[in-house]
């Protein structure tokens, strides 16, 4: 955690100049950036997957012809066809879940009062006027139109369009590829789930709103990224 906090000290220095009072902010956006740009790889594969998948309905709607009185047979060909093309039906989890312990590494980072036995410094830095360990519930205490609550407002019109843009991403690929077992059938609640899918971005407002605003930002960051990622990587 030390060195973490080290790491991000000498990035905000870097970007004083530059940020002034908001430069540790800024560190944690060019952090997140490193990060999404470490994961990216994995996400264009989790992209090529997708396609690899989406080519493959033919040969699995055969399949579905062929052995549909027998599920279970059903289910190791589609295995089968799945590990003959390299196709991995888990491969689109990998970016996201890469990215949780950068997630709570910041969390507790802007949650410590202290870091290696001494004060959290880290604590007296802001994004303008916004101290980067609070939370928007502590900015709702000076009101709505102070500083602070300004600042969380910005950041939730930024979320709100952004997870707008993820709804229509979400509902177009998910009309190009609908979601369908392997047995040709919906499973029970799978409907449902689909139907919910595409409001799963707005729930990065919660998110915002209950952890420190310096994890926020680097949610905020990294839903924004991911939004152009996928705009670019499925059109």
């Amino acid at each position: 955690m030390s060195v973490f906090a080290h790491l991000v000290e000498r990035l905000a220095d870097l970007l004083q100049p530059l940020f002034g009072a908001s430069a540790a902010a800024a560190a944690i956006v060019l952090f997140t950036a490193l990060v999404r740009l470490l994961v990216h790889p994995l996400s264009r594969a989790a992209a090529r997957g997708q396609k690899a998948r989406t080519a493959l309905q033919p040969k699995i709607a055969e399949l579905r012809r062929k052995h549909g009185k027998n599920p279970e047979k059903l289910q190791r060909a589609v295995l089968e066809l799945h590990a003959q093309e390299k196709v991995s039906p888990l491969a689109g989890c990998l970016p996201g879940l890469l990215q949780v312990p950068a997630f709570f590494l910041l969390y507790h980072l802007f949650s410590s009062d202290t870091i290696g036995g001494r004060a959290n410094e880290l604590l007296d830095h802001q994004l303008f006027v916004a101290p980067l360990g609070e939370r928007w519930v502590d900015a709702l205490q000076g009101g709505l139109l102070d500083g602070a609550g300004l600042v969380y407002a910005g950041l939730f019109v930024v979320v709100a369009g952004v997870a707008a843009v993820s709804y229509r991403l979400s509902k177009r690929m998910m009309a190009a590829n609908p979601a369908l077992p392997a047995g040709g059938e919906q499973v029970a609640g799978l409907g449902a789930v689909t139907k919910v899918m595409p409001f799963m971005s707005f729930f990065t407002l919660v998110t915002v709103a209950v952890v420190p605003l310096a994890a926020a930002l680097y949610v905020v960051t990294s839903t924004t990224w991911s939004v152009v990622e996928r705009a670019a990587l499925y059109r």
